[in-house]
């Protein structure tokens, strides 16, 4: 089973169970960005993305995780949201002429040879 103590006023509570799952925080960490790029109106603190991609309001900010998932807000769906943001970001840095790293790698090749 599960004892907790509430912190407020300090009543102990025991509930028997087999199993307990514990989510510590459900608020994203985004004050840095109020003013910077536009948050999500039906979720407070999380970021508005466009669409089904990571792009946010300002070209070259990416969300991911649970910065933009209001709904399930799990480690694993952050994992997979950050490969995303990092494809959305290797995309976007291409399109700015930034980052062409198959080009880069092509002239490291033929400089070795």
């Amino acid at each position: 089973g599960v004892v907790w103590k509430d912190t407020v006023s300090g009543e102990t509570r025991h509930l028997a169970c087999d199993a307990v799952f514990v989510a510590i925080g459900h608020l994203p960490n985004t004050g840095f960005l109020e003013g910077v790029v536009e948050f999500d109106p039906e979720h407070a603190g999380y970021l508005k993305t466009t669409g089904r991609s990571t792009k946010t309001s300002v070209a070259g900010i990416f969300a991911a995780g649970d910065v933009s998932d209001a709904v399930y807000r799990q480690a694993i769906t952050s994992a997979g949201s950050g490969a995303a943001a990092a494809l959305d970001a290797e995309r976007w840095l291409s399109e700015e002429g930034l980052g062409n790293e198959a080009a880069e790698l092509e002239a490291e090749l033929m400089a070795e040879l």
